[in-house]
């Protein structure tokens, strides 16, 4: 037990981490591409359509997904930043940085298709609802965390701001999710409670999990990509980032 365990942190470094992220990103968008291949398939093609919002629901299979990730990514770059922030670990904090974009585009992504589900179903692009307004406020914490960093020329003391930063804004993320249970709000409540069955038909269901799983697999992938760079931009000077360039 005490060799596997000592065997799992040897990839704590960037240089174990490196390779193994390597061979791992195809392998994450291999998934991405055959569960967005199917989830795509199932929610356009097979699904069917909503009794009261017709057609235009078909968004859900975009924007659910894509707000679900925008807080699962904070969660885990506030992890990781805090992680770094206690026990000075690099490729923590190098894992934070690389994260933020990746969910700064799902924050994003749900505010856009919100949008273009809002016109329809609500007559207006944007209201200053509870959702909307702290799913805004998480976009911009993400903004607001890629700008400090990009803003501290030394990468330990941008690591220390935005790992700040980030703790900070979690308390942003359950307001998020139970903005619909405090408040009298526009947005639907939740189709997906563990406590209750879906209050949708069961190919709405596999789409919708099917489509999450591709957001998963994806966000992965990139974030994966993106750490590599990182790490070969802050170990430049050192001899295994020269090894590897060879």
């Amino acid at each position: 037990m005490n060799m596997k365990i000592i065997n799992w942190f040897r990839f704590a470094s960037p240089q174990s981490f490196y390779p193994l992220a390597g061979r791992l990103i195809p392998l994450f968008w291999v998934l991405a591409l055959l569960f967005g291949a199917a989830g795509l398939w199932v929610s356009f093609f097979v699904a069917p359509t909503d009794a009261q919002q017709g057609e235009g629901y078909r968004i859900i299979f975009v924007h659910v997904p894509a707000s679900w990730m925008s807080m699962i990514i904070y969660l885990a770059m506030a992890f990781w930043a805090g992680l770094g922030l206690a026990l000075n670990t690099r490729l923590s904090s190098m894992m934070a940085q690389a994260l933020a974009p990746t969910g700064a585009l799902m924050a994003a992504l749900s505010l856009w298709t919100g949008a273009f589900w809002g016109k329809p179903m609500w007559g207006a692009w944007w209201v200053w609802d509870a959702r909307l307004t702290s799913e805004l406020i998480l976009f911009f914490l993400y903004i607001g965390f890629i700008a400090l960093q990009s803003a501290i020329d030394d990468p330990r003391r941008a690591d220390k701001a935005g790992a700040i930063l980030a703790l900070i804004g979690v308390v942003n993320v359950p307001i998020i999710y139970f903005s619909v249970k405090w408040w009298n709000t526009l947005h639907q409540g939740s189709s997906i409670n563990l406590t209750r069955a879906p209050s949708m038909a069961h190919t709405m269901l596999w789409g919708l999990l099917l489509m999450a799983l591709a957001f998963w697999m994806y966000s992965i992938a990139v974030s994966l990509m993106r750490l590599r760079a990182i790490m070969l931009e802050r170990e430049r000077h050192t001899e295994w980032v020269k090894h590897a360039m060879e």
